[in-house]
C-alpha cells in the first residue's frame, strides 16, 4: 500500500509523520505522474482556492478525479474537505466533487484563533482531540454519507465509501485513530 499526500501547500509533512508512525509507505504528490501506483490520497489543509488553482494549472484536478473513478481512496482535512465537497458556499468556489457534501468555507468565522476540543466519534469509545483552525462547516450531507463526529450539531468528520473528510486537523494531534481508519479503508 502506498498513500500519496498532496504537497503543494499546507502542513502536508504532518500527515507524513503520522503515516510514518503507522509504518505506512507514502510519497508527496506534486504532479499527475506522482499519482501512479498510489492507493489513497490525503488532501491537507491550507488555502482551498490556492489549492484548486494549482490543481487546475498542473492537471492534478483531472488526475485526482480519474483516480476517484478508478476506485482510489481519499482523505481531506480542513481545506481538503472543501476540495472534496460537491458544493462550496460563502464564497462559492470550484471543488473536486469527490463527496456528496456541501461545505461553507470559514464557517465558524475564527480568522485568528484555533480551538481544540475533545469530542465523541463513532471511531472510538474515548473522545478524540480535534484541532480546528479557521474550520469550514459541513452544512449538509447527501445520502450515503455517514457522519462519524459532530461539533455544535454540525458534521465534522464524514465518510462516503472510500472518501473521508474532516473539518479539523487530526495530523496535529498524537492520536492516529482517524489516519488508521483511512489506512483500513484502503486495505
Amino acid at each position: 500500500m502506498k498513500i500519496g499526500i498532496l504537497a503543494i501547500q499546507g502542513d502536508f509533512e504532518a500527515h507524513g509523520r503520522v503515516l510514518e508512525k503507522l509504518g505506512v509507505e507514502y510519497l508527496y504528490v506534486r504532479t499527475p505522474e506522482d499519482l501512479q501506483g498510489v492507493d489513497g490520497l490525503i488532501l491537507p489543509g491550507g488555502e482551498s482556492t490556492t489549492h484548486m488553482k494549482i490543481l487546475a494549472q498542473t492537471g492534478l484536478d483531472e488526475a485526482i478525479r480519474k483516480m476517484a473513478v478508478n476506485g482510489g481512496a481519499f482523505f481531506g482535512t480542513c481545506a481538503g474537505a472543501i476540495l472534496m465537497a460537491r458544493e462550496v458556499k460563502r464564497p462559492e468556489q470550484a471543488s473536486l466533487g469527490l463527496m456528496d457534501i456541501t461545505v461553507v468555507r470559514n464557517g465558524y468565522g475564527r480568522q485568528l484563533a484555533s480551538d481544540v476540543f475533545l469530542l465523541p466519534t463513532k471511531l472510538s469509545a474515548e473522545p478524540l482531540e480535534m484541532v480546528f483552525i479557521r474550520a469550514p462547516i459541513i452544512e449538509s450531507v447527501g445520502e450515503g454519507v455517514e457522519v462519524l463526529a459532530e461539533r455544535e450539531g454540525k458534521p465534522v468528520l464524514v465518510q462516503q465509501g472510500r472518501a473521508m473528510a474532516a473539518t479539523f486537523h487530526p495530523e496535529l494531534t498524537n492520536d492516529t485513530t482517524i489516519h488508521e481508519r483511512f489506512v483500513r479503508m484502503i486495505s
